[in-house]
């Protein structure tokens, strides 16, 4: 495989299913804040559907979103301060966010950083972020990390890549990131894409060919392969 482009200075991860296997927290939290408000359940399936197509990155507005499908009309307040409640727990109990899995295998981000510099830009509010980073990555320098609170303009928009642009305005960019509205926020700050397509997933290869579809140069089924795409780089350049 030739890659298109050069070794990155900078590599930047969304969260949610690059760095975060989110099945049972974020996309539970959806189908249980819709069953909250409706009595029904929305398949893993339908809420695919919906990332598949772009522009729902934010899953309090694709709760709400799936709710008024359902015949009900809540207002995004609600929607937002239950999806938080059962996301983050309370009372003591635990929330759905103790469900996520941390993917990168131990050691990966050390060797990362001996080619780049790392950061994050991903569609999660601030504490949401900081909650799973300080879980399993608190010695891992990510400078910057782009929350939502970071930019005027959410995926697709290009504002948090560019963010990172300006900061690193000589280097070469790769972004890693799982839905279509990744890859078009890629495409439209000119930042070289790969996409993850996690085999478990049984959409995986209508997802992996979306992802090349829209830009990507590569799509591999787990973090822990981006350092053979690194390494074909450096060997093109040496």
């Amino acid at each position: 495989m030739v890659i298109p482009f050069s070794p990155p200075g900078v590599i930047v991860f969304d969260m949610d299913g690059v760095l975060v296997e989110v099945g049972g927290s974020y996309r539970e939290a959806i189908r249980a804040t819709v069953h909250h408000f409706t009595g029904q359940w929305v398949t893993h399936d339908e809420i695919q559907n919906y990332k598949n197509a772009g522009g729902w990155n934010n899953d309090w507005l694709l709760s709400e979103r799936l709710i008024t499908n359902h015949g009900k009309q809540v207002p995004y307040a609600e929607v937002v301060e239950y999806f938080n409640r059962i996301f983050l727990g309370e009372d003591g109990r635990e929330g759905l966010i103790s469900n996520e899995r941390w993917m990168p295998e131990e050691g990966l981000f050390d060797r990362l950083s001996q080619h780049a510099r790392l950061a994050i830009f991903t569609g999660r509010a601030k504490y949401e972020a900081d909650a799973t980073l300080g879980r399993y990555a608190r010695n891992v320098l990510f400078d910057p990390i782009v929350t939502d609170e970071s930019v005027a303009n959410p995926k697709p928009a290009p504002d948090g890549l560019q963010l990172i642009k300006n900061q690193y305005p000589d280097q070469t960019i790769w972004y890693l990131g799982d839905t279509i509205d990744d890859a078009r926020s890629a495409q439209a700050a000119n930042v070289p894409f790969i996409g993850v397509s996690t085999p478990h997933n049984p959409r995986h290869l209508e997802i992996t060919s979306l992802l090349r579809s829209h830009g990507a140069f590569a799509v591999i089924s787990d973090i822990n392969h981006l350092e053979g795409l690194i390494e074909k780089a450096l060997a093109q350049v040496s």
